[in-house]
């Protein structure tokens, strides 16, 4: 959802997605929040999205030039509390991976908001804004403000997201098409929480930093499969289905606090399927064989893990508080369960084109 493209009124049949492809920013918020039980909670909620963008038309107009845009996404039980079905084919809660010394964290969180800008006064904003609204209908589980660095750099030192696809190839990588008709044009979003260890990571000569990343560090440069380790983070990542790389779009961003000595990675990525991002994340916290994981994992510790379903504009537009009548009422959903990830021998998502039936069913 951004500011210019819901400046017009869509055609009664379209469908607009939210801005999950916008251009990469200055700023950001990562808001993570829970909503409280209780039908007025819910009732909120509801109001809330019908609402979003008139609040970032509001906001955004004061400087168009700043790209204000903000992603809405929901968890699995909060689509359950103020949805219930149809649900979203592949919405699960993220799934918890733990390997040796290496703990892909799942902590609760029932929405997202992605809100970015070229300018941190817009951000900030916004997400005061949209947080008066729900007032005590939720309570917040996480809060993140990010910042580019550099040339686009994590505090790492390496430049982040050069493999993003873009124009068409980006909208065929995040938006979901005819796999799931219902919510054609939605998303998913996994995003976790990074903090580093710069003194120990640091303390690495500059060419065994490039090959845990699999970049030179300077230039960017890709390293050469003949000297690119396996466990490299770039190798690792790369998730291929029938000879075709299947893309996912990355907007993460530096954070910290150099007087608590904090310094993280807020991972952000968008798919249409949150099964490319799952076999990427196993593959970095197990390994490719298992064993091989991702080193940088010896220097960044993730503390926290969700997975989000982002429906369109269209959709939330359309909301009004009189859902809750076809949602369940409170306290009758059982609280979901983390699903095993399904296993393949060949190390596959086992997707194809990302058009086959669902797996996890």
């Amino acid at each position: 959802m951004g500011s210019d493209p819901m400046s017009a009124q869509p055609a009664a049949d379209a469908v607009v997605s939210q801005s999950v492809s916008a251009p990469l920013t200055r700023a950001a918020i990562f808001l993570v929040v829970n909503v409280n039980p209780g039908d007025e909670n819910r009732a909120a909620v509801l109001s809330l999205c019908a609402d979003l963008s008139a609040l970032l038309r509001s906001v955004g107009f004061r400087d168009l030039d700043a790209a204000l845009s903000c992603v809405m996404g929901f968890g699995s039980e909060a689509w359950d509390s103020l949805f219930g079905s149809p649900r979203p084919a592949e919405l699960h809660p993220f799934r918890e991976i733990r390997s040796g010394a290496r703990h892909a964290v799942s902590t609760p969180g029932g929405l997202l908001f992605h809100v970015r800008a070229k300018r941190d006064d817009l951000c900030f904003e916004l997400a005061t804004q949209i947080m008066g609204r729900l007032g005590n209908a939720v309570s917040v589980a996480d809060e993140v403000h990010g910042f580019r660095y550099f040339d686009d750099r994590d505090l790492l030192g390496f430049v982040d997201g050069t493999e993003n696809p873009t124009g068409g190839l980006a909208a065929d990588s995040v938006f979901i098409g005819n796999e799931d008709p219902v919510f054609a044009g939605g998303s998913y979003v996994i995003v976790q929480k990074y903090l580093h260890d710069l003194d120990a990571w640091n303390k690495l000569p500059t060419e065994m930093q490039e090959k845990i990343i699999g970049r030179e560090k300077l230039s960017d440069i890709e390293l050469d499969d003949s000297v690119k380790p396996s466990n490299a983070h770039n190798a690792l990542t790369v998730i291929e289905e029938n000879g075709k790389e299947i893309k996912i779009l990355r907007d993460n961003m530096p954070f910290g606090r150099p007087g608590h000595a904090e310094f993280g990675t807020y991972f952000i990525g968008y798919s249409r399927s949150p099964r490319t991002i799952e076999q990427m994340l196993e593959n970095m916290f197990i390994g490719k064989p298992p064993g091989n994981y991702d080193r940088i994992l010896d220097f960044s510790t993730a503390t926290t893990g969700n997975l989000f379903f982002v429906p369109t504009a269209s959709f939330l537009d359309g909301v009004t508080p009189e859902r809750l009548a076809s949602a369940a009422p409170s306290g009758a959903q059982t609280p979901a369960t983390p699903i095993p990830a399904p296993s393949s021998k060949d190390g596959s998502l086992g997707i194809g084109s990302l058009k086959g039936e669902n797996s996890y069913e």
